[in-house]
Parts: structure tokens; C-alpha cells; sequence
């Protein structure tokens, strides 16, 4: 009996998706590249978006489909709760983990308002950071060590804190690029 050999995995790596609160603002950045096995597909892909209303900055690492889906369903949610943003992202923690077709989606997201800043997982995770700083996806220990150290030690402006450490999570990670999509509240 022939025996096809089966293909590899296909395996889309990469992002980082970075958030900073300072006392009046928020600065959201996603980095441009997609990432197929070890070939660079895509290098202006925007992961970072405005919904409700341009109120709420999402961003996402993972499958891309996942992650439009997920901002869709996250969406609806705030549709529902007339803004909410912590009970929208309890609800769809909860949705993404309990609905069958959901809990199939391979994403993290980042959602941030002017009050709230969360990170929510397939595996029912709603978390909001201490810090008010909180990043994902391949580079996210490098954006995030760096966010924090200038955002305490030094004058910078946060929306320049964003831009200098997603600069130092593209020079650090293989699956991040520096064509950076920045959006604040």
C-alpha cells in the first residue's frame, strides 16, 4: 500500500501588538507582518483597528480569520451592552470558550476604551494589567520590557514609548516587523 506523505502544518507565526495607558490617553501598535512557516507573506497587515463607534481600540495575534471573527463577535457584544467593554469581554471569554465553533479560533486580543485596558483569551481569560501596559504575540516580552522601562524612566511621550519599543521588538523578534500601525484614544 502507497503511502502519501502528509504535508506539514501550515503555521502562521508572528505579530506584536502593543498597548500603553498614560493619564489621558491610550496608544495602541500592531506590527505589518504575516508570517507563513519561515516565509514572509505579508508586510503591511493591519492588526490594529477602531470599533464601536471608533471608542474601543482592538488588537489581535494569531490566525487573522480568528482574529476578524473574534473582533466581530466582540463587536456584537458591545453592541448588546451598550459599550460595556469589561462585560463584552466576559461575555465573549465566555461564548469563545463554551461555543464548539469558537473555541476552535486561535487568537489573543487586546481591547482597550478610555477606562479599561483587557486582554482576552480563547481559554476564558479577561485580564487587565496593573501597569496599564500589555502586549501580545511573538514580540511581546520585548515590547513590553521595553514599554515599561520608559514608561518609568524616562520624560517620553507614550505614543514615542509605543514607536521606540515596537522599533526594539522588531529588531529582537524574526516575526516582527517595523511597518508599525498606531491608533490612540
Amino acid at each position: 500500500m502507497f503511502h502519501q506523505p502528509t504535508q506539514p502544518s501550515l503555521r502562521f507565526h508572528g505579530t506584536t501588538i502593543l498597548a500603553v495607558r498614560s493619564e489621558d490617553r491610550v496608544v495602541m501598535a500592531g506590527d505589518g507582518q504575516v508570517t507563513l512557516n519561515n516565509t514572509v507573506i505579508k508586510h503591511n497587515a493591519r492588526k490594529v483597528r477602531r470599533i464601536y463607534n471608533d471608542a474601543i481600540l482592538v488588537g489581535f495575534a494569531g490566525a487573522t480569520a480568528d482574529a476578524l471573527t473574534l473582533t466581530e463577535k466582540l463587536e456584537q457584544k458591545l453592541e448588546r451592552y451598550n459599550g460595556n467593554l469589561t462585560r463584552s469581554a466576559v461575555e465573549l471569554a465566555r461564548d469563545w470558550r463554551a461555543d464548539k465553533y469558537l473555541r476552535r479560533l486561535e487568537a489573543l486580543m487586546i481591547a482597550v476604551d478610555g477606562k479599561s485596558m483587557l486582554l482576552i483569551s480563547g481559554n476564558g481569560d479577561v485580564i487587565e494589567p496593573d501597569e496599564g501596559i500589555v502586549a501580545i504575540g511573538s514580540g511581546a516580552v520585548a515590547a513590553q520590557a521595553s514599554a515599561t522601562a520608559l514608561f518609568h524612566q524616562t520624560e517620553l511621550d507614550v505614543r514615542r514609548i509605543v514607536e521606540v519599543s515596537m522599533q526594539i521588538a522588531a529588531s529582537l523578534c524574526v516575526f516582527t516587523n517595523d511597518r508599525i500601525t498606531i491608533e490612540e484614544i
